[in-house]
């Protein structure tokens, strides 16, 4: 049977597992799903090994990294989350009055994941099957684990939904094997913008697509973070932020913002580069490849330039990170793999001000410092578009029910059925 054949006879089979698996009571497909994501969360469980043991090779990240990130990321993902992020979606499940609106999902559903991040691929892989949606999934070519080890925990925990999970590997840039995978019913593309547009440009209204495009997070420091203890304090959590994931996931801040002037910025530009020099002993940077390297070694270069004209820059670097504190906000290249810029603002409305260029592709803000002042400036981010406000330190670490990209997480994967009962 040829890729294209295969892809549609999972489909298939898909559509009809997806049929069975709706004729079981959410209950029983929460339940299961829940004991799936309690073994995601004990660090000895086969899934969590063999992450450790085997992304480093395929993603590049060093083993340390990926064990803290899984800790931090999947700690709160329980049973329990599962359940009420269910019911805050979708409604109760257990109510004694007729139901006035039903949820229901698509008979298959097509994951198209991206990224090195495992996390964020075990999200969109248990969404739909929460729906009792049967889901095609195409891994990610840097993280080719968490997909099939999730079927493998499903098997252990219930056949019938371990039945509603297949496993696509082909070459995605192939239209004809692309145009075979996106024949399901409801279609999820995370990824690039290109990535994106390519994909939406296939699929065509009755079927649904879910799209998950580029992003991009900041930090903030208020005037309670900007010096002693606590300008430290917020700096090594953020040091945090920034070295999970090698500053490679959504939530990973590009850039640090601090309200103040000129010299607060420097001294937290200092504070952050000594926060990411001591980080790097516990969680040490994994592999660069030669273009990002070459993308970093030009943009310290262009900062020397810049410090050596009168002070406009000053440059902060060790062998695997580095800060650049700049005169002013303006949007300068983001090299990641640990890369940081760390520019004044005035005030809160200065922070906000300088995220507006980014408005169309904000994701998360971390802020320290802001105190009264912290319930306006998420309100001003919201405004713009971000779709997580947190402390530093907690960035790479999103509830299972954070509204990625503002979606919500089941919301955009159900049909709703409004219901009308006589008398």
């Amino acid at each position: 049977m040829s890729g294209a054949a295969a892809i549609r006879a999972a489909l298939g089979r898909l559509r009809e597992a997806g049929r069975a698996l709706r004729a079981r009571s959410a209950e029983s497909v929460l339940a299961a799903l829940g004991a799936v994501l309690e073994e995601w969360r004990e660090p000895a469980s086969p899934p969590r090994r063999s992450l450790a043991e085997e992304l480093p090779k395929a993603a590049g990240f060093s083993r340390p990294v990926v064990e803290r990130g899984l800790a931090l990321a999947l700690g709160g993902w329980s049973g329990a989350a599962l359940r009420a992020l269910y019911e805050r979606e979708l409604g109760p499940l257990a109510d004694a009055a007729p139901p006035r609106r039903l949820a229901s999902g698509f008979d298959n559903a097509a994951l198209l994941l991206a990224g090195a991040i495992p996390s964020a691929s075990l999200a969109t892989l248990v969404a739909p099957l929460a729906l009792r949606c049967a889901a095609l999934a195409k891994p990610a070519a840097r993280d080719p684990l968490t997909a099939p080890l999730l079927r493998a925990s499903l098997a252990r925990a219930d056949a019938g939904l371990a039945a509603a999970l297949e496993i696509a590997a082909f070459d995605a840039r192939d239209d004809a094997l692309l145009d075979a995978f996106l024949e399901a019913d409801c279609a999820v593309a995370t990824g690039s913008d290109a990535t994106v547009s390519r994909v939406a440009a296939r699929v065509a209204p009755p079927r649904r697509l879910v799209a998950y495009g580029h992003r991009v997070s900041f930090a903030a420091l208020g005037p309670a973070a900007l010096a002693g203890a606590a300008l430290a304090d917020a700096c090594a959590r953020l040091a945090l932020d920034v070295a999970l994931w090698d500053q490679l996931g959504c939530l990973s801040p590009v850039s640090l913002l601090v309200a103040g002037d000129a010299r607060a910025a420097r001294a937290a530009a200092e504070s952050l580069a000594a926060a990411l020099g001591r980080i790097e002993a516990e969680l040490p940077r994994g592999e660069v490849s030669p273009a990002a390297a070459a993308g970093i070694a030009h943009e310290r270069a262009e900062a020397e330039l810049r410090a050596a004209a009168r002070g406009r820059a000053a440059l902060f670097g060790g062998p695997s990170w580095t800060v650049v504190a700049e005169e002013d906000a303006r949007p300068r290249p983001a090299p990641l793999h640990r890369f940081v810029r760390v520019a004044p603002v005035s005030d809160a409305a200065g922070v906000l001000a300088a995220l507006a260029p980014y408005a169309p592709h904000l994701a998360a803000l971390g802020t320290a410092g802001f105190a009264g002042g912290a319930p306006d400036l998420a309100r001003g981010a919201a405004a713009l578009g971000a779709s997580r406000v947190c402390p530093l330190g907690a960035m790479q670490a999103p509830p299972l029910a954070w509204c990625h990209d503002g979606q919500g997480v089941l919301l955009p994967l159900a049909r709703w059925t409004d219901v009308e009962l006589e008398g």
